[in-house]
């Protein structure tokens, strides 16, 4: 539980990691009927200003907002009451509010410091184009957590002890930090008082000791800029402007560490607390059709794929993709008979799908009994401009046929979005050996399959093998079976390559004399018929 600055209790200890509730006084709320509420507020504003009913919207989100997260934004913005026409990235839309006056080319990084979220994009605008070229951030970090730093400054520069239980003045505390935090983005030092129970405090915060108590924070912005960077395939010299988006960005500290950065003066011209809502209306002007000169192609923040057999991800679209955009793959079985296949949809930057995200599973049914590789399955991921996605499975031979939109829970925590980049970089090294070692060992799977035949159909046709020859065939067999169970991949490759050397003149003979046999009796008419 936890207190707002309002006083309002809020109880969230009926939530589960997929369902997160809120409750406010006697009423439980879902997050996404939250955020359902906050929208219907703004529709009445706006219907209020314009004097006509509003009943259509473009949503803005952050970057790395997740494909649940922006579902669970289009349900709350139906829930009440607005179609969703599309929803775009913040960085993004704050690119399009400064492009209407900006008509000219070029490369832009858009750094969006929000109250508690970092996105940082790159974008290149040619002739009224918009092309986001990478995107990144932290979901979990913002202006609320240099309040929180504050706070903890404050908290060992005076006597002060709050109880645990205090909640109101945790939240009053907290509301402090932050007014100080704001009053330095015009003014070197901050003095604040007031009382706490019977005794009076006097607080106080100089802009150098912000740049200390905020160094740690601000780094981690850089960092994550610095990947975007690389990501774009541009080089920093050739960004030529840098915008800067929401409150936090008017803090000394952050302007000067980014024109230090970039070694250039920072795009101070826009309001940081409009620019985003300003790039949505500009959006819908030009989704409206009123607008013809300006284009908006907006990115993937996170890979998706399916599960492919041995528990890989086999990535369809990879994070950064233009959006909309849509991807194929062909894929087979890998067990004789198999009427029915599991497509099991993942998003992440692991390399086995028990580190990604799962957001569905369907299945496709029914297809038609054949030995294993054979069926083709083409899997067609569609991802529209709003960054939703729809999985379509087709068997290519029947055109059996399954389709999903996916519709995953709202239960992906910030942290958890984050936490899934972080790891793609840090376990790179150990997922690709472990990815390595079970595609080998999917591979010796369906290579021993085959050798097994082959030493079957050697020993029934005559004069097809010597026993010498079978049996070197069947050591290497067993010996790659051995292999199979260890963790060396490369000994596997290497046992594979000796059993293709040794049993390549057999199998070519097994070959020839089943065709021969299959032949015989026939007339030159029937097999070419066949």
């Amino acid at each position: 539980a936890s207190k707002s600055a309002a006083g309002i209790i809020i109880d969230t200890s009926l939530s589960t990691e997929k369902n997160i509730v809120l409750k406010l006084g006697q009423r439980t709320f879902s997050a996404i009927e939250l955020s359902a509420e906050i929208l219907k507020k703004l529709k009445s504003i706006a219907e209020g200003a314009l004097k006509q009913t509003v009943n259509k919207a473009v949503i803005t989100v952050p970057a790395y907002f997740n494909d649940s997260q922006r579902t669970a934004t289009k349900v709350a913005g139906t829930l009440a009451g607005l179609d969703v026409i599309r929803i775009i990235n913040e960085p993004t839309a704050a690119a399009l509010a400064y492009g209407i006056d900006k008509k000219k080319n070029g490369i832009i990084a858009v750094y969006d410091l929000g109250g508690g979220t970092f996105d940082i994009s790159i974008l290149r605008l040619h002739d009224g184009i918009f092309e986001v070229l990478s995107t990144g951030g932290d979901t979990s970090l913002g202006g609320d957590d240099f309040d929180k730093a504050i706070y903890d400054f404050l908290i060992k520069q005076t006597t002060l002890k709050l109880k645990d239980d205090d909640l109101e003045s945790h939240a009053r505390l907290l509301d402090i930090s932050e007014n100080m935090k704001a009053a330095l983005s015009t003014s070197d030092e901050v003095v604040f008082d007031a009382r706490f129970g019977e005794t009076d405090y006097r607080f106080r915060l100089s802009a150098n000791e912000l740049k200390k108590i905020g160094h740690n924070l601000l780094e981690k912005t850089i960092i994550i800029v610095e990947q975007v960077i690389n990501d774009s395939g541009v080089k920093k010299e050739m960004i030529e402007e840098i915008v800067m988006v929401g409150g936090s960005t008017r803090l000394k500290l952050v302007q000067e560490r980014l024109s230090s950065f970039f070694g250039k003066d920072l795009n101070l011209s826009v309001n940081p607390d409009e620019v985003v809502a300003l790039g949505a209306a500009v959006q819908a002007d030009i989704l409206s059709g009123r607008n013809q000169d300006m284009v908006l192609l907006d990115v993937i923040p996170l890979s998706l794929g399916i599960e492919t057999y041995g528990g890989t991800i086999g990535k369809l679209i990879h994070r950064n993709t233009k959006i909309p955009t849509i991807a194929k793959e062909t894929f087979t079985t890998h067990v004789d008979g198999q009427k029915n296949v599991l497509i099991h949809v993942l998003q992440g930057e692991r390399e086995l799908a028990a580190d990604c995200r799962s957001l569905a599973r369907f299945e496709l049914k029914d297809l038609p009994a054949m030995p294993a590789g054979l069926p083709k399955i083409e899997v067609t991921f569609l991802v529209d401009a709003s960054g939703i996605l729809k999985v379509r499975a087709r068997e290519l031979a029947t055109n059996t046929e399954s389709f999903i939109q996916v519709k995953p829970s709202y239960g992906l925590t910030d942290e958890q979005v984050e936490k899934m980049l972080n790891d793609s970089f840090e376990f790179a090294e150990r997922d690709f050996k472990a990815r390595q070692l079970i595609d080998t060992r999917v591979e010796a799977e369906g290579v021993l399959r085959a050798a097994e035949k082959i030493l079957v159909e050697g020993r029934k046709l005559s004069g097809s093998g010597s026993l010498e020859e079978l049996n070197e065939i069947q050591s290497q067999v067993s010996e790659i079976k051995k292999l199979v169970s260890g963790t060396d991949y490369i000994a596997i490759k290497n046992g594979l390559e000796r059993l293709e050397e040794i049993a390549k003149e057999l199998s070519g003979r097994v070959m020839n004399q089943a065709l021969q046999i299959s032949l015989n009796d026939k007339h030159v008419s029937e097999i070419l018929k066949k």
